[in-house]
């Protein structure tokens, strides 16, 4: 398996903490696989050029990872 390093903020790190029954790496490496397989799925469509051009968009993708109402996260 291979390691990534990830950078967060201080604050969220210290929230992580309080929440240690969790295992923070299952749940990134789930949230990192789940993305890729969406990803993969859009690049199989007919119209997979404008929706990976959608994707890109670093604003899209800012409101969809940041997105605090987005229960499929609690899942993971």
């Amino acid at each position: 398996m291979t390691n990534i390093t990830l950078s967060i903020e201080e604050q969220v790190y210290k929230k992580m903490h309080k929440y240690s029954e969790i295992k923070w790496s299952e749940f990134v490496r789930k949230a990192i696989k789940k993305r890729i397989e969406e990803l993969e799925s859009l690049y199989n469509n007919e119209n997979k050029e404008g929706i990976l051009t959608m994707l890109a968009s670093e604003e899209v993708l800012k409101k969809d990872w940041d997105n605090e109402a987005d229960e499929r996260w609690n899942n993971v």
